[in-house]
């Protein structure tokens, strides 16, 4: 499987399926329902904003098999951005088979081959332990910061 998946800068063409990726998601790891116009508009204004971040796209036999969303953060600490992975979706009949460690490890060698970037951050759900051991084993260390947020 590894030699056939081709990983990609997502396009307009992809925007469809990655909206529905990010339904899935959302209703597998937080039990939440998105309004696929609010997804489809979302995605679409991400791809014609590249100041907001890229989608990158793994694809297998002209299939889309995963995709995951990189958003900035400018550190004053580090002089230097933080590349920021959310929206991570691998389809259910391809995990576990290194579809996303072969994505994080295109976005590393992406993110080193920048200068101002300074390092790669994400968040997981608590649960999501599965994950949790993935990203570990890829390298990353947990940090000591929660997170809290409101919505408007």
């Amino acid at each position: 499987m590894k030699d056939l998946l081709h990983i990609r800068y997502a396009n307009e063409h992809d925007a469809a399926v990655i909206a529905e990726f990010n339904r899935a998601m959302a209703k597998e790891t937080e039990n939440k329902i998105l309004d696929i116009s609010v997804v489809s508009a979302g995605v679409d204004n991400l791809m014609k904003n590249p100041e907001y971040g890229f989608y990158l796209v793994a694809e297998q036999h002209g299939q889309v098999t995963g995709c995951l969303m990189i958003t900035t953060e400018w550190s004053d600490w580090r002089n230097g951005i933080f590349w920021w992975i959310q929206s991570v979706y691998i389809s259910p009949e391809y995990r576990r088979r290194g579809v996303f460690s072969q994505m994080y490890t295109h976005i590393r060698n992406l993110a080193n081959q920048q200068e101002d970037i300074c390092g790669l951050r994400l968040y997981v759900e608590n649960n999501n332990h599965a994950a949790q051991t993935t990203y570990h084993h890829l390298g990353m260390l947990k940090t000591n910061y929660g997170m809290f947020e409101e919505e408007f």
